[in-house]
């Protein structure tokens, strides 16, 4: 059995805070390692704005360099939209690996936007990833009503694999203001340093297995 953590999210781009806090939840849950799954469209974003899926897979790549990160195409390659629909196939290819939802505070206020999130909650453990400045949000997240019964003590940070879902647990981390947001307002065009990564395999997951994952259909 595997532990691993997934961080899914679009990328634009990739930054230090993403592998920094990746690090830090490996650490603070005991994982084996963190797959960062990168998404072909998030649905609650605009397509304003948001860069080439595949200079935001490469901006991940680099960012995951020399850890125990892997960057993954999955939603790419089996068609997903929506993280429900991903876990479940995650979990059907996966039997053998446990798995915990990573998820920044600054996200939560969105949960209840999400598809099927209680569905999702019920899959899977979720850590909330420490934020600077959305504590106060995320603990008054209209999620968190129907989420609060099931919060786990801090404490047992390093006991996930044996909680039944819906469980979450809220991570102090080293603080990182470091936002995508930022980024692309000093570096618009940042995704052009990428145009000649923007092509052969991805690392789909630890092995680059292709048989396993199959082809998107």
């Amino acid at each position: 059995m595997r532990r691993i953590g997934l961080l899914g999210g679009s990328f634009n781009p990739a930054h230090r805070a993403h592998r920094r806090m990746s690090l830090a939840a490996m650490e603070a849950l005991g994982l084996d390692e963190v797959w960062w799954l990168v998404s072909p469209g998030n649905p609650l974003k605009s397509a304003t704005g948001m860069a080439p899926f595949a200079a935001r897979l490469a901006s991940a790549r680099l960012q995951a360099r020399r850890a125990p990160i892997k960057v993954s195409d999955f939603e790419a390659r089996v068609g997903t939209r929506y993280t429900v629909d991903t876990l479940h196939k995650l979990l059907a290819r996966h039997p053998r690996h446990r798995f915990v939802w990573l998820m920044g505070e600054d996200t939560v206020a969105q949960f209840h936007q999400w598809r099927r999130w209680r569905d999702l909650a019920r899959m899977v453990p979720i850590a909330v990833l420490s934020r600077p400045g959305y504590d106060d949000d995320a603990r008054a997240a209209r999620a968190m009503g129907w989420l609060r019964r099931f919060v786990r003590p801090r404490g047992q940070a390093r006991d996930w694999t044996r909680w039944s879902a819906p469980a979450i647990i809220f991570l102090r981390l080293p603080p990182d203001r470091t936002s995508a947001t930022a980024l692309r307002a000093l570096d618009p065009d940042w995704h052009n340093r990428f145009a000649c990564n923007m092509s052969g395999p991805s690392r789909v997951d630890p092995d680059n297995n292709r048989r396993e994952l199959g082809r998107r259909p």
